[in-house]
């Protein structure tokens, strides 16, 4: 599992000059490997870059999170509040994997890195959560123990590219849990154990 401190987990092989370095690109080789394969096929890519707009208060992120192997601490900030809970504030550190997966997703699906992504819901805090099943009961698809709680989810769709499509694509890549909600007009994708509804 990725932590705040993982810094070199997107290059590919590099030549290290001292054994700190070695050691360094070694643990970073290794974080790959435990990201999901459409993180994988990213490592040799120089920049990662995600562009999100939340549709609830139409704030956008346009953020570089990581350049040349190493994670860009603004970057992850940025992103970390633009996933925030809206209904709160409240924002965590979100899965780098996650972020991984939904740049590999676009990519995927062929639109242009500064496309954004629309945010219906990012990090939740376990008050939304909790306050999101009471409303809808068992059957409105609000886990208990939601990956969003974890910041492990988004709920998103893609302006200008159908559910359909987008769904296709989630389900394609792998990467963990696909939801689809064509009434609701979005797709779940998060990095929990590989699963579909």
């Amino acid at each position: 599992m990725l932590t705040t401190t993982d810094s070199a987990v997107v290059s590919a092989p590099q030549r290290f000059l001292s054994r700190r370095g070695l050691l360094g690109g070694l643990a970073g080789l290794g974080a790959i490997a435990a990201m999901p394969g459409p993180a994988q096929a990213l490592a040799g890519t120089r920049e990662w870059r995600l562009a999100i707009r939340n549709v609830h208060t139409n704030e956008s992120v346009d953020a570089l999170f990581a350049r040349n192997g190493q994670f860009v601490p603004e970057g992850l900030a940025e992103l970390n509040h633009g996933l925030r809970d809206w209904r709160t504030g409240e924002a965590t550190v979100m899965d780098r994997k996650l972020l991984a997966l939904l740049v590999s997703l676009r990519r995927t699906l062929d639109v242009g890195d500064n496309r954004k992504i629309d945010l219906i819901s990012g990090y939740r805090s376990p008050k939304t959560n909790a306050g999101l099943r009471a409303r809808g009961g068992q059957h409105t698809g609000v886990a208990s123990q939601s990956q969003h709680m974890l910041g492990k989810a988004t709920d998103i769709m893609v302006p200008g590219v159908s559910l359909d499509r987008l769904h296709g694509a989630a389900l394609a890549l792998g990467g963990g849990g696909v939801g689809f909600y064509p009434r609701d007009g979005f797709v779940h994708v998060d990095t929990g154990r590989v699963r579909h509804w």
